[in-house]
């Protein structure tokens, strides 16, 4: 069964420190095959094999996993094919409006890669200060691309951890009516071969609701005030140097995108020996 191998303490989780002995396998998962509800805005195909947690525990699991929650989180698929090897897919949506698609062909790997590694320095102070790993950023696995026939944008990245620990971030940034859906897929990078075939799977099950559909905007609709290239970099971001604002939102870049790197070691790391 799943989730009979995630015997996994809560650590330092300000919003559960009222309750002793948590672990990730007490959520109310879901078991696949299912078809997880992402909020009022979507719904995607948990495969077998696989486990969905929705909304409203979505930022437990962030937090036991030492990822900071913002209040994005739409729901988190775990997908275990064996004893040891375990990546999960956080989904989390930007109220942002509709992101027009004009720089589709415009975007610059090399460029945005910088930006990601200064947005990563001020990342790392702040996993600092809660006592997690720090992070730094190889490089593209998969350089950032545009799919017009979907509506889009998916790009990976390589990273390591302070102790020496090596991930891949592969990330997919689905377009729709009124924002955009975040898939970001977090496995070990030899689990990447195994894994995507799966994620991929949820990622052609994945569907926005009546309504929310990228080809339903209208006229007068809200119209995000960036781009396809502020999105790589968090789209709150791009506002926010508008506004003066940067230094405040640097964090918010990492902790939606990189910082899901301890997560993986978290779940290894904290297994209880089995009964």
């Amino acid at each position: 069964m799943l989730l009979r191998f995630l015997g996994l303490t809560l650590l330092g989780a300000t919003s559960l420190s009222a309750q002793q002995n948590i672990t990730i396998g007490d959520l109310p998962w879901l078991n696949g095959p299912a078809t997880g509800q992402l909020g009022a805005e979507a719904q995607t195909r948990v495969p077998a094999g696989c486990a969905f947690l929705g909304p409203d525990k979505a930022d437990d699991f962030m937090l036991m996993t030492q990822n900071p929650p913002d209040g994005s989180e739409r729901g988190v698929v775990l997908c275990q094919p064996d004893a040891d090897n375990i990546w999960f897919v956080v989904f989390s949506f930007e109220n942002s409006g509709y992101v027009k698609d004009d720089e589709r062909d415009e975007l610059d790997a090399s460029s945005l890669l910088k930006t990601l590694r200064r947005g990563n320095e001020a990342g790392n102070a702040e996993r600092e200060r809660r006592g997690w790993s720090t992070l730094s950023i190889d490089g593209w696995v998969e350089p950032p691309h545009y799919d017009t026939a979907t509506n889009n944008l998916t790009w990976s990245l390589s990273l390591r951890d302070s102790e020496g620990d090596s991930s891949i971030n592969h990330s997919v940034r689905l377009l729709g009516r009124g924002g955009v859906m975040h898939a970001d897929l977090v496995a070990d990078a030899s689990q990447l071969y195994d894994a995507m075939p799966v994620f991929n799977q949820m990622v052609t099950g994945y569907e926005y609701k009546s309504g929310h559909r990228y080809s339903e905007w209208r006229a007068g609709d809200k119209v995000a005030a960036f781009g396809l290239t502020a999105l790589i970099g968090g789209g709150a971001v791009a506002l926010a140097a508008k506004s003066g604002l940067l230094a405040k939102f640097w964090k918010l870049l990492v902790a939606g995108v990189l910082a899901v790197i301890a997560g993986i070691k978290s779940l290894f790391k904290k297994k209880q020996p089995a009964a």
